[in-house]
């Protein structure tokens, strides 16, 4: 930890380039992770088991990379959103702490523990909101339930299904699962950047690990909520609402439903994170 009032804010324009360029590559690179997890968490008949390898033998290997470019929007726009809402955000609050601490492997400034937690989640949930209509639209094209060929096919399919609505079907559960995820996250990360800080000057390694261990952290307390965005966004007839669809996991499938595709979440969140954090944290130096 330093103490460095040398380090100066970091341009916006640098911020959105930076979270636009590691957000695109790691969408890209792991987009099969992210289609699995959403063919595990999509509704079956009772007696339909999922497995994986069945998933992957019979899909044709390009066929992983389905959904790809609304998947790439998405992660590219809100992580240059978000990173850059939240580094503004943080700003705001380390004037307001008038703290001037600095972690060696970053020029983002430390704040409190409690300052982490408000700003992740309010510039989450803000860019959240926004991309909405990507994110409906990029679930869809990773289920197995629906075969788009093209944005505008699956623009015309739900503007027909349920109106502009449609396009924010899941929102609860996406805010449920997105603001705690990104306060608890932001948090940890800092906390354990803060430790490894005491053991590696290699600046790269020390912000990617903090990135792994945070989002495993936060991945598994907020899986359940991801499960039911899943669910609500692909059938949204059967899945009504937040409380009918955990209901409804609960009383046929079981608690442990809500967990459904948690490995590949895992897997998936962490490396992102890795890769993105790592990499963002470098570039904006």
């Amino acid at each position: 930890m330093s103490s460095e009032n040398s380090k100066s804010p970091v341009k916006t324009r640098k911020h959105l380039y930076s979270a636009f360029i590691v957000g695109g590559i790691s969408s890209v690179i792991l987009q099969p992770l992210d289609l699995l997890k959403t063919r595990k968490q999509q509704k079956r008949n009772k007696n339909q088991k999922y497995l994986l390898k069945n998933d992957i033998k019979k899909s044709n290997f390009l066929d992983l990379w389905k959904g790809t470019f609304p998947s790439f929007l998405r992660t590219s726009i809100g992580s240059a959103l978000y990173l850059t809402s939240l580094n503004s955000f943080r700003h705001i609050i380390f004037q307001f702490e008038n703290s001037r601490e600095y972690n060696k492997s970053s020029t983002l400034p430390k704040i409190s523990n409690m300052g982490n937690l408000i700003s992740a989640s309010i510039a989450r949930s803000s860019v959240g909101f926004l991309l909405m209509p990507l994110t409906v639209i990029k679930t869809r094209f990773e289920s197995s339930l629906y075969s788009y060929k093209t944005l505008r096919d699956a623009y015309t399919d739900i503007m027909k299904e349920s109106g502009v609505k449609g396009f924010f079907k899941g929102f609860g559960s996406t805010i449920l699962r997105d603001s705690p995820y990104a306060g608890i996250y932001l948090m940890n990360y800092e906390l354990s950047k803060t430790f490894l800080n005491k053991y590696s000057e290699n600046s790269l390694f020390i912000n990617s690990s903090s990135a792994i261990v945070a989002a495993i952290f936060s991945s598994t307390l907020t899986a359940p909520f991801d499960t039911i965005r899943v669910r609500i966004q692909l059938q949204p007839r059967l899945n009504k609402n937040l409380l009918n669809t955990f209901t409804d996991i609960v009383k046929n499938e079981g608690v442990l439903n809500l967990f459904d595709g948690l490995t590949l979440r895992l897997i998936r969140k962490s490396l992102a994170a890795g890769i993105a954090w790592g990499v963002y944290e470098e570039l904006i130096k």
